[in-house]
This record gives structure tokens, C-alpha cells and sequence, in this order.
């Protein structure tokens, strides 16, 4: 099964548009939650696209909004379908659950903007850089991180995929290069590996030198996905990371990227440096 097949895309489209017939209907959770006989909560989850949703339980909630347009009840009983599939990264063991809808959301992305504050991104790790990476912070068992190690080097095949590759525009802090991981040996892999990504025609790498003060990204690391034929969203690394579809928050993230972008040095000035680096 290849990592560009999620159940998470769809479900978070269908959550999406659940929400917006709702909201049309002029109907709380609550409102809809007393009707299908369960909590507000469930009926959250299901907007958030955290849980597949079963077609009777879709039917039903398609009758409360009152919707009878055909093409659109099929279509998200095609959702619906797709959501309840098994992601390709279940069989990596238990990820953490926002985790897991990251990367699901991820296969399906057209472009990810990534500001990475401690460590080098998941997408351009060397596998020894995450094996270590991974011993020292999750105090996992040997075959939990190399199930997690694998499942890492599954999600980079999206950026060397025939059809139309994973867009990733990389900042990091200049403490992620400085930072030794793994021994001397690991880290002079893992630059010279991040050093030529960087020469990819589908990847930026820029690094934000410590000369340049305090910027507006120090609050912590965030990634922004973004989609052909659908909102973007963003994940924010806080102690267990979570997904916000919030236009209003895509934005201001937006906003963050682009001031980090721009007290970034370039891309050359930035491969240059990660090489240095590595001697």
C-alpha cells in the first residue's frame, strides 16, 4: 500500500462539509447529538474527521440537515466509504492519534511549509538520524523505533514520487544543524544528506541564523499543508501536536512562515551553511 493512500483526506473532507451543513441548518452538536443519540462530542470528532462515519449514521445525519441534492449525498457517501478504509500508516504500530492525521492529511498535500525549531524535519531525516532521534526521547522498545523509522522513511517517498512530488519549503533554526544527534558520524550523514535535498527542485531548505535575534516563530515548530481542492491546515508541535483547519489560524501561521522566510537566510547562503557545518 503506498503512503499517497489515507482514509484521513477524505474524512476530513467530509467532516468539513458535515460541519458546514450544520452550521447551515442553524444547529448546535448538542441539537444534533440529541437526535442521533449521542454526545456533542461524537458529533465533534466526526466534523474534525478524527473517526470514519458509517452510512447509516451519514444517512441520517443527511436527513436532519435536510439534504436531498443527489450528487451531493453521493458524493459524501463516497467519502464516507473512503474514510472507513485502514491508513497505510496503521501498520507501523500505535502513532499518536493527531500524529497520525498529520501524516494522513500529508499524503495527500500539494506543498508543505515546515519551521522546525529543535530538530532537522521528519521528511529529510536520515534514517540513522531518526533511529537516534527516536531512542533518546521516546523510551520506546528496539522494535517500536525501527517500526517508526520505517514508517518515517515511507512518508519521504512523497517527495520523490513520479506523480506531481511533495512541494516542501523547510526553515530551520540554526540550532538544528549545531545540535549533535546521533554521534559525529550521524550528524555529518544527516547534513550532508539535508545539504543536498536542498538542491532539489522541489525542495527550499533555509536556515534562520542565531545573529538574527528573536523572531516570531520561537513559540515553537508548526507545519502548514496545503491541497489542490481543499483549505489548508496546520499542525503545531506542542507536547502532543495537534491539526487546526481554522482559516483564521492558517493565516496567522501563514504570516509567521513568510516573516520566517524572510529573516532567513537564502537557499544558497543556507546550504552553504549547513556544509560548513558539517566539516
Amino acid at each position: 500500500m503506498s503512503s499517497a493512500h489515507s482514509p484521513t483526506f477524505p474524512r476530513f473532507q467530509l467532516g468539513k462539509q458535515l460541519r458546514e451543513l450544520r452550521e447551515h441548518a442553524r444547529l448546535t452538536t448538542e441539537d444534533v447529538g440529541l437526535q442521533l443519540d449521542c454526545s456533542p462530542s461524537t458529533i465533534s470528532r466526526m466534523e474534525g474527521g478524527k473517526v470514519g462515519i458509517r452510512r447509516s449514521t451519514l444517512e441520517r445525519l443527511l436527513e436532519i440537515y435536510e439534504v436531498t441534492d443527489q450528487e451531493q449525498i453521493d458524493t459524501l457517501v463516497v467519502l464516507a466509504r473512503q474514510g472507513k478504509t485502514r491508513g497505510w500508516f496503521a501498520r507501523y504500530g500505535d502513532l499518536p492519534a493527531s500524529y497520525s492525521r498529520y501524516i494522513g492529511l500529508e499524503s495527500s498535500a500539494a506543498e508543505m511549509r515546515d519551521y522546525e525549531a529543535l530538530v532537522v524535519p521528519g521528511m529529510l531525516q536520515t534514517e540513522e538520524y531518526t533511529r537516534a532521534l527516536l531512542a533518546a526521547s521516546t523510551g520506546e522498545s528496539d522494535e517500536t523505533v525501527e517500526a517508526h523509522v520505517k514508517a518515517r522513511r515511507e512518508r519521504q517517498n512523497l517527495l520523490t514520487r513520479e506523480d506531481q512530488p511533495l512541494q516542501l519549503i523547510a526553515v530551520l533554526d540554526e540550532s538544528v544543524i549545531r545540535r549533535s544527534i546521533g554521534g559525529a558520524d550521524v550528524m555529518r550523514s544527516q547534513l550532508k544528506h539535508l545539504a543536498d535535498m536542498g538542491r532539489a527542485r522541489n525542495v527550499t531548505v533555509q536556515i534562520l541564523p542565531f545573529s538574527g535575534g528573536a523572531y516570531a516563530g520561537m513559540a515553537g515548530s508548526f507545519a502548514i499543508l496545503k491541497f489542490q481542492d481543499a483549505p489548508s491546515v496546520v499542525y503545531a508541535e506542542a507536547m502532543t501536536g495537534d491539526i487546526y483547519p481554522a482559516a483564521d489560524d492558517v493565516q496567522r501561521y501563514a504570516d509567521v512562515f513568510e516573516n520566517l522566510r524572510a529573516a532567513a537566510l537564502s537557499p544558497l547562503e543556507s546550504i552553504k551553511m549547513i556544509e560548513d557545518s558539517s566539516n
